[in-house]
């Protein structure tokens, strides 16, 4: 959970930081956190990142915590974002930003940790894979993995963005650290394929959305296309649940 913290009062910045620290040890969640002194850096940075969630502090020197929020539902209008301030005379105004909560100075590590539990319950659950490539580990979301190949003793893994890690892994061992997640479809010896990435299916290959056309096994043919359309249907079910949730 990627956090920042807008606030010109040190105090506050310290305190924030160390609750946010807190909640992730108590409950497993990996935070960042990105500390603000000013509105100003804040929206700079939003150039270069996204925030989970954002702790805006209203009354700030320069550019105001209402102001800010507004040129923050510019560019990212899905974070979850908390106020603070010493009064609710800007209540209303500030809700008007889709503001996700409301936290009057000064404030308990328990009011903070509620809005963080209640937030981290509201957030998407990325699942990822660690993967050591040249030297380093990396730590790659399995929606970010277009497709795998074998290559003698490693793994090929392609990624959205073009980029291409290789891995001194096996493909089980890749099937077991994703814990089977329906979305990897092996269609052929050695090649397992993302089927958010499958545009089409065409004679013997499975063409993907970065125009890589990968054989498929023949006589598994009605067996992959078939996994890949249970796929799609779970997905599109999932999504209606949740909406009508």
């Amino acid at each position: 959970m990627h956090i920042a913290l807008v606030d010109d009062e040190r105090i506050y910045i310290n305190e924030m930081t160390e609750i946010c620290r807190r909640f992730g040890r108590e409950y497993g969640v990996e935070t960042e956190i990105s500390a603000f002194s000013d509105g100003e850096s804040f929206l700079v940075s939003l150039d270069e990142r996204g925030y989970d969630v954002v702790f805006m502090d209203i009354f700030m020197n320069g550019i105001d915590g209402v102001s800010a929020a507004k040129k923050l539902r510019e560019n990212d209008g899905a974070c979850l974002l908390v106020f603070l301030t010493s009064c609710g005379e800007r209540m209303p105004e500030a809700f008007s930003c889709h503001a996700f909560e409301y936290i009057i100075k000064p404030f308990t590590p328990e009011r903070v940790g509620n809005v963080l539990r209640d937030a981290f319950a509201l957030l998407p659950k990325h699942n990822y894979i660690e993967i050591y490539s040249e030297r380093r580990t990396v730590r790659v979301p399995f929606e970010n993995i277009v497709s795998v190949i074998t290559d003698a003793h490693y793994l090929d893994i392609t990624l959205t963005d073009g980029t291409e890690l290789r891995s001194r892994m096996t493909m089980p061992q890749f099937i077991e650290q994703t814990n089977g997640d329906a979305r990897f479809i092996p269609i052929n010896k050695g090649i397992t394929v993302n089927a958010d990435y499958i545009t089409d299916f065409e004679n013997s290959c499975c063409i993907l959305e970065n125009g890589a056309r990968l054989p498929i096994r023949v006589r598994d043919r009605l067996k992959i296309e078939q996994a890949a359309r249970d796929y799609n249907f779970a997905k599109i079910r999932g999504v209606q649940r949740r909406g009508k949730g």
